[in-house]
């Protein structure tokens, strides 16, 4: 999937990559993709809920090698 940004939020941990997201979702305009890759595996429930809650749409995720990288498209 072709992302307009990519966000490396790899080794950080909760709280971290949702605050990474909203920052770089804040860089890209509406309709464009972020991708968020990170190690955090609550952020599979986090990011889902947090993409929710601020009218984002969580298109796709994907785990592989303990990395979870999901796709967001800017509300």
């Amino acid at each position: 999937m072709n992302a307009d940004k990519i966000l490396d939020a790899k080794g950080l941990a909760c709280p971290m990559p949702i605050v990474k997201t909203r920052k770089a979702i804040k860089e890209i305009e509406a309709g464009q993709i972020l991708e968020v890759q990170t190690t955090d595996k609550g952020a599979k429930s986090d990011l889902t809920a947090w993409a929710k809650s601020t009218g984002h749409e969580l298109i796709d995720s994907t785990e592989e090698n303990n990395v979870f990288t999901f796709w967001i498209k800017k509300g």
